[in-house]
């Protein structure tokens, strides 16, 4: 017996207004039916005692210092801007203001 019913699959779809015909309701009933089992097996073995991760192998991040160099200034910038105001770049509106 399925863990979920066509007629649930049918309500799910209709809230992600997914149009589906018969035979893949039935179809998707039944790989979501095994997805739900996956997901039950997972909660029955996780347990308090095993801390959880977000990869299997521990990994560091390799940084460097955070040093200061010579950068460009406003105006070699904006130079190749194809439109400027008051020292920043100029770009088209893309809201309406209220």
């Amino acid at each position: 017996m399925s863990a979920i019913s066509r007629d649930e699959v049918a309500h799910l779809a209709a809230l992600a207004r997914i149009d589906l015909r018969p035979d893949e309701l039935d179809r998707l009933a039944g790989q979501l039916d095994v997805i739900l089992e996956a997901v039950a097996t997972v909660t029955e073995v996780a347990t308090a005692d095993v801390p959880a991760t977000s990869h299997p192998i521990p990994l560091t991040n390799i940084t460097r210092p955070d040093e200061p160099r010579p950068c460009l200034s406003a105006d070699e910038a904006l130079a190749g801007a194809p439109a400027v105001a008051e020292q920043r770049f100029r770009v088209p509106r893309i809201l309406e203001e209220d």
